[in-house]
Parts: C-alpha cells; sequence; structure tokens
C-alpha cells in the first residue's frame, strides 16, 4: 500500500433505541443539512462532540486551530493600529487573515489562529475588547491529529 493511501477502516454496525418523535426530528435535521443517510449524520455528530471534549481538555494543552472572525467600523481612530498590533503581538499564533469591506464604514475580518485553546480566546478577547469592534466570535476545530 502506497504511503498516500488511506488504510481502509473497519465499518462497525450498532443498534439504538431512539423514541419515534426524536427519530423524526433527527430525520428534518438530516435532511436540511443534506445527509444522505442517518449513519453520516450520526458520525459527524459524534466527532463533533469528540472535537467539543477536545476543546473542554484545555488542561492537557492540546492544539487547536479556529478562527477569529470580526466586524468593525475602520472610521474608528487608531483601530485598525490595534488590531494589527494585537495579530503582531500573537504572531506565533495568527496564522493568516483576510480583510474584506462590507461597505463605506464596516469592515469584516477573520483571522486564522493555530495554539492552545486559552491563549486563542485570549486573543480573541483582546480584539473583542477594542472600541469600534461591533462583533467577535471565536470559533475553534481541531487539527485532526487526534480523529480518525
Amino acid at each position: 500500500m502506497a504511503d498516500t493511501e488511506k488504510k481502509k477502516e473497519r465499518l462497525l454496525r450498532f443498534g439504538v433505541s431512539i423514541p419515534e418523535p426524536l427519530i423524526e426530528a433527527f430525520d428534518r435535521y438530516i435532511k436540511e443539512r443534506s445527509y444522505k443517510n442517518r449513519s453520516e449524520a450520526i458520525r459527524d455528530l459524534i466527532r463533533e462532540k469528540l472535537v467539543e471534549q477536545e476543546w473542554e481538555a484545555d488542561a492537557r494543552d492540546k492544539e487547536v486551530v479556529g478562527t477569529i472572525t470580526y466586524v468593525f467600523d475602520h472610521h474608528k481612530r487608531e483601530l485598525v493600529d490595534s488590531i494589527i498590533r494585537i495579530q503582531h503581538d500573537f504572531s506565533d499564533h495568527v496564522i493568516a487573515s483576510q480583510h474584506v469591506h462590507l461597505d463605506h464604514d464596516n469592515c469584516l475580518e477573520v483571522a486564522i489562529v493555530k495554539g492552545k485553546p486559552s491563549t486563542l480566546r485570549g486573543v480573541a478577547y483582546k480584539l473583542k475588547a477594542l472600541k469600534g469592534v461591533k462583533h467577535c466570535r471565536f470559533t475553534m476545530t481541531t487539527t485532526g491529529a487526534s480523529l480518525k
């Protein structure tokens, strides 16, 4: 087998008992999100919970990746300089950023970040606290190293 080929994973089957109203709601969820079947949706939900567990394991110092997305008034005095300063202060964690002009007054920026959850949350808090930042959301995900 070539190094680039993935080892074929064995699929396991198991039964689950679910009340009818819950499975009906789950089927609507599956349809709204364009899953092909329940198995795909269940696998994604399990992965999502494992990723959340990884985030909560902050004490184990696992590395995560994520985005910090914020909308700000680019006319606010010295705001852009403050944003750049924060990104430079955390240059080991801010991998890249994308800046978009939404309209005459508002810009959207997305910073791609990597590091320990507590550090990344700190970067997001610093950005969110700046006068002129209208909205800021930090989203974490896994680096994928612990998922199969």
